[in-house]
């Protein structure tokens, strides 16, 4: 009994520390001040749009593009800011489409504390006031973390959106933590789920995924029960080689292209 005890009770204080520090174990946010923001985006060729201080929503260009075919909405990883998530902007740019880089409360220079619910608050007030100043058409791209966020909006009915693309997806945040930390009972103490399945099943417009075929942080399994359960038009791309931070962004790299013309 004793021997029990001595395992049983440093196992449910590990599971209190978890489950009141889970976020930040989650979100990794690189944080700046508003001016360093701003120099930073400047470097960038971006700016902080719809302001400039920060209540900011994301990044944009800072060049007129003047006609676009649409515009692409980023909503990037768990780490990091949209400071380093240049890559889409430069290929969705080049191929004709206004690039919005999507920031997370929290994050950057932003204000608030970052969780399922202020990230997808934040996230609808970004997509319509997208629609608000630039109309549609509209797609969203994701990425790792923020495929979830990305399969949220697309279940919400106030904006339309003409297609997503979903980079390293996953069925539910919860089945990830479930595969790697199971022992940490997941299932019963995670807070943030993003049921990217059940967000999904209603969609109607295009889903592209891109999958890394060596992911070692989304295992293969969960965004292919994800795939499989799309009833939407969809296609994938997987990248055999690859690992989760290794896919292959560089601009010039045609599937940047098959993706579009896919979604449009």
């Amino acid at each position: 009994m004793k021997v029990t005890l001595s395992l049983l009770i440093p196992y449910l204080l590990c599971l209190l520390l978890v489950f009141i520090f889970q976020r930040k174990i989650l979100y990794f946010p690189q944080t700046l001040s508003i001016e360093e923001q701003k120099q930073l985006a400047q470097e960038l060729q971006l700016k902080l749009w719809p302001t400039e201080d920060d209540n900011y929503l994301a990044l944009i260009s800072n060049k007129n593009l003047g006609q676009s075919k649409g515009t692409a909405i980023v909503f990037h990883g768990n780490a990091g800011s949209t400071n380093g998530r240049v890559y889409f902007r430069d290929a969705l740019e080049k191929l004709g489409y206004r690039v919005i880089l999507a920031e997370y409360p929290g994050y950057g220079a932003k204000t608030g504390t970052p969780s399922e619910k202020t990230i997808l608050e934040e996230a609808t007030r970004t997509v319509q006031q997208a629609i608000d100043d630039f109309g549609g058409p509209v797609f969203l791209w994701g990425e790792s973390l923020g495929t979830g966020v990305v399969a949220s909006l697309a279940s919400r009915q106030q904006f339309s959106v003409k297609g997503i693309a979903l980079i390293s997806p996953y069925d539910s945040l919860v089945n990830v933590a479930q595969y790697h930390y199971w022992f940490l009972l997941p299932k019963l103490l995670l807070l943030d789920r993003f049921n990217s399945t059940k967000n999904l099943q209603h969609f109607t417009g295009k889903v592209a995924v891109i999958m890394a075929g060596n992911d070692e942080v989304v295992p293969n399994s969960s965004t292919l029960k994800l795939f499989n359960s799309l009833q939407a038009p969809k296609k994938i791309w997987t990248f055999s080689d690859a690992e989760h931070n290794t896919l292959p962004f560089a601009p010039e790299n045609s599937w940047w292209r098959e993706v579009m013309t896919f979604l449009d």
